[in-house]
């Protein structure tokens, strides 16, 4: 690699003779101090003072002598003269005024920086939002809202002049105003320090302060400046990457004095460059970990860079990282709110701000479940967490309050109470919970502390967020509900990040493209180099229009690509490997088409690119059915079904799917089951079934008559709730859908009953025989050397006009398709078409085992969907009549099903679900 720019600066220092512990050196970033400091360390043998090194920031400080206020107490100080200065009948709350003051703020930054006249602008402004809204304006009867809006625009000047005196009274200021004050005070402040000597490097983009101050440094003689620009990029006009060093030697008096003579030519040198497309964002992170996954010694890692265009992709990047790389320095900071303990705080606030006493039970079981908490609710082997949760499912608890679960847990009564209580807006409240929590999770987390080293750094972060909001709290009354805490709290996590802190010098280089500034690296890899990322485009965060912007000199998005371009190239110039990823499959929230960067340097044909697309390769993967053999423990198993006997639904469910069958019969896995906030149909289908079991049970050896179906009629509605109450257990019936449910289920039983009260009005006679009768009976099965029995329910007996009738009630709809069969070796191959079929058989096979049929019957269907239908009969291509050709041909199919789920050598395996 070529020597870098801060080499180029110290090597030029030396020749010059000048003496470099004197100087004070100014940079773009603090970052860029470092590699500075190890720089002269190569430089310069022997033991000497070091140069002060400072950021432009800090510098810019030292002149205006105001410290840069923090942005929460600015939005404090804003509020405070919002307050003072506008009529009460427009004050907004805090929470409200928060998310446009940001916005206002950022223009006072922007005016600032540049220097702008504050009143030429502000009534430039009020003056165009009169002309666009003139209909309102001339209106002789304005009405208060177009009274308020225009009056807020007249009332800016006045908040921007307020601000500043109050803030410069306490020798604090925005950033903007640190600038502006920093050039009124430039001549006390080159009268003071005429012995110092300031070496400006690395920059490129300046506002109008920074121009000025170091316009006058130079021609004071007070300081020198070094520009990192290629001569490819100054010399062409319309390559923006030139784009402001291009207008500072055309309007900087000492530059067309001395002559711009800054300028290199490494950009043309030999490089790789590879521009490489892959899907989605995992896909760039995942090429880039195999990128360094080559890159096996550290001198190689040394001199490498990993440059985020999106920053949110530091997490996924940091998890892909080969085994290779022991050491990383990570330049950019991480979000507070990509944290996971943000995810806590965040459901927390949700419960905080909520006046409801009791809390919904989805929230209970993400806060107890949550990585954090759960450790906390541990004691003597037992988990609360555990316990809590499983009373919620067994009891079908929608919501509880604080008090019910502190009842289930007494032993964790403090830390329940800090989780759930809300604070019925009582913001302080809600904060010192916040605080209470972290400190039990830090008692926690000390137990083991160097497994938890990172943890406890979340820990420490949070608690700096929760302090610096308590202290502005009381220092200003302004937060005066837990929703304006909240909302503070996430712009505070947005903007404030963890840094990484490790050594700066080693290992690889992971930055976002302005930390990037005045570095050099052999290897360049640049991630997400997509148009809305790098560069960011037509953004703007502002209230002044476009063409007030350029009407008064403030940067636009045209200086902001700019900025980008200078940065990318810049990367470029000294580097012999560089990497350019994008992604081939962007969306509008983050990021477009691959960037304009990116058809620059091809078309440019200055260097050799490769350009490829990448994919991830994706095996021909054939799906293999799950076998699971039958050993001694699964036969075993079977042995003890088959003694307690094989119910009609377990065969079913094993024609349906075996390895099911295997799951539930043979593991006794059961399916989760999740609180039931709407009535779910199986819940629907039991209350049916017991409703007409308690109707009919004592009506059996009874003839139905008119009297008595209608005596049935009147107790349905009680018994239907009772049983919906039963089975729905803690679980609101009495509004939304679910009421709906049960008004559903008592039309269904009350249509039955209308339908058998229109059969006997016609003549016909019904004979109550059975209700919720039990079976259990052996099968013959001579080829097995242990006992089987068939056991199940039947839902209803009765005699039909003399034929006895088997009848399953289902809550679903039924077609009468599904009780016909064609071929007996369908009956155990078909699910969907034959299940039915097949159970309503078992029930008759059964009844006539015990009681052996004197004449043929009917066994099927009532379907409560489909009751226009009535009883839908079993029949196969002979006749709808159960005869002993019948069961003999359906015990042969059941034979051979029961034969092949226990036989040994035939294993379970998976049936395809189309």
């Amino acid at each position: 690699m070529t020597t870098t720019f801060l080499e180029d600066i110290i090597i030029d220092l030396k020749q010059q003779g000048r003496d470099i512990s004197k100087l004070t050196f100014v940079l773009p970033s603090k970052r860029a101090g470092v590699f500075l400091k190890n720089t002269l360390n190569k430089h310069i043998p022997g033991t000497f003072f070091s140069p002060e090194i400072i950021s432009i920031e800090e510098f810019v400080e030292q002149i205006s002598n105001l410290e840069q206020i923090p942005n929460t107490e600015l939005f404090f100080e804003f509020y405070r003269v919002y307050l003072d200065i506008t009529p009460k009948e427009d004050i907004e709350p805090f929470d409200r005024f928060f998310k446009w003051a940001q916005i206002i703020i950022q223009d006072f930054n922007e005016i600032d920086r540049y220097l702008i006249e504050p009143n030429n602008i502000f009534d430039y402004l009020t003056e165009i939002k009169k002309i666009e809204h003139n209909h309102w304006s001339i209106e002789a009867n304005q009405t208060p809202y177009i009274k308020s809006y225009l009056s807020f625009w007249n009332r800016l000047k006045l908040y921007y002049q307020t601000l500043t005196k109050q803030l410069i009274s306490k020798q604090k200021g925005y950033q903007g105003l640190v600038y502006r004050e920093a050039s009124n005070n430039l001549k006390t402040f080159v009268k003071e320090n005429t012995a110092n000597k300031y070496i400006f490097a690395g920059f490129n983009a300046l506002n109008k302060a920074e121009e000025i101050i170091i316009q006058e440094l130079l021609n004071q003689g007070l300081a020198n400046i070094y520009w990192d620009i290629d001569a490819h990029f100054i010399n062409n006009n319309l390559h923006d990457a030139g784009y402001f060093i291009r207008s500072h030697t055309e309007h900087w008096n000492i530059l067309k004095k001395q002559g711009f003579n800054w300028k290199t030519n490494h950009y043309r040198n030999s490089k790789h460059i590879n521009i490489t497309g892959t899907p989605k964002n995992v896909g760039q992170i995942k090429y880039i970990g195999n990128l360094l996954e080559k890159l096996s010694t550290k001198n190689e890692l040394k001199n490498t860079a990993v440059v985020l265009g999106d920053e949110s992709l530091l997490i996924p990047l940091i998890n892909s990282l080969p085994e290779n790389i022991s050491a990383i320095n990570i330049t950019m900071g991480l979000p507070l709110h990509q944290i996971p303990l943000a995810s806590l705080f965040e459901k927390l606030f949700g419960i905080y701000k909520s006046k409801k006493p009791i809390i919904y039970y989805k929230e209970i079981v993400n806060i107890l479940s949550h990585e954090y908490i759960r450790p906390l609710l541990w004691d003597n082997n037992l988990n609360h967490a555990d316990v809590i949760i499983e009373h919620i499912q067994t009891n079908n608890i929608v919501s509880l309050s604080v008090n019910e679960l502190v009842e289930l847990a007494p032993q964790k009564k403090e830390l329940l109470t800090y989780l759930f209580k809300t604070c019925k807006n009582v913001p302080k409240e809600a904060l010192q919970n916040c605080k209470k929590i972290i400190l039990s999770i830090k008692t926690h987390l000390n137990n083991n502390k160097s497994s938890h080293l990172l943890a406890l750094e979340y820990l420490y972060r949070f608690n700096e967020v929760f302090n610096s909001l308590e202290q502005m709290m009381a220092q200003f009354n302004y937060i005066e509900t837990v929703d304006t805490l909240y909302s503070l709290y996430k712009e505070l996590i947005k903007n404030d990040t963890l840094d990484f802190h490790g050594e700066p010098l080693q290992g690889l280089q992971i930055m976002g493209m302005l930390e990037s500034r005045v570095l050099d690296f052999d290897t360049v890899i640049i991630a997400s180099v997509n148009e809305g990322i790098l560069p960011a485009g037509k953004t703007q965060n502002s209230f002044i229009p476009f063409d007030v912007k350029l009407e008064n000199n403030l940067p636009t998005y045209k200086e902001k690509d700019a900025v980008y371009t200078y940065h990318f190239y810049r990367l470029l110039q000294r580097a012999t490997n560089v990497h350019i990823v994008y992604n081939t499959e962007p969306d509008v929230l983050n990021g477009g088409e691959k960037s304009r960067f990116i058809t620059q340097l091809e078309i440019d044909k200055i260097h050799n690119v490769n350009s490829s697309i990448v994919t991830s390769p994706v095996p021909s993967v054939s799906k293999k059915l799950l076998e699971v053999e039958k050993n001694n423990a699964v036969l075993n198993r079977l042995k003890d079904i088959a003694k307690k006997g094989f119910s009609p639904s377990a065969l079913t469910n094993y024609i349906r799917n075996p390895i099911d069958f295997y799951s539930q019969k043979i593991l006794g896995i059961k399916e989760f089951d999740d609180v039931e906030e709407t009535v779910a149909a199986n819940t629907l289908g039991t209350t049916i079934h017991n409703t007409l079991e308690d109707l009919y049970k004592p009506l059996i050896n009874q003839e139905l008559t008119e009297v008595v179906l209608k005596d049935l009629k009147s107790k349905v509605t009680n018994l239907v709730s009772h049983h919906i109450k039963n089975e729905f257990k803690s679980g609101d019936i009495t509004t939304g859908i679910n009421l709906i449910i049960f008004e559903i289920a008592k039309r269904y039983v009350n249509n039955f009953i209308n339908l058998e009260l229109n059969q006997v009005k016609n003549g016909n006679s019904i004979k109550i025989i059975a209700v919720e009768a039990s079976y259990k009976v052996p099968l013959h099965i001579p080829e097995l050397d242990f006992p089987v029995h068939l056991t199940g329910m039947v839902d209803r007996v009765d005699e039909f006009n003399g034929i006895t009738r088997v009848i399953d009630y289902k809550s679903g709809k039924v077609e009468p398709s599904k009780v016909k069969i064609k071929q007996w070796e369908d009956l155990t191959t078909d699910y969907d078409k034959y299940s039915k079929s097949f159970q309503i058989l078992a029930y008759a096979y059964m009844m006539n085992h015990n009681n052996p049929f004197e004449k043929p019957i009917q066994a099927g269907i009532i379907s409560f969907k489909n009751l226009g239908q009535g009883f839908m009969s079993f029949h196969d291509n002979k006749n709808n009549l159960i005869t002993q050709d019948t069961l003999d041909n359906y015990f042969q199919q059941l034979k051979q099903l029961i034969l092949k789920i226990c036989n040994p050598n035939s294993p379970f395996v998976e049936k395809e679900i189309h």
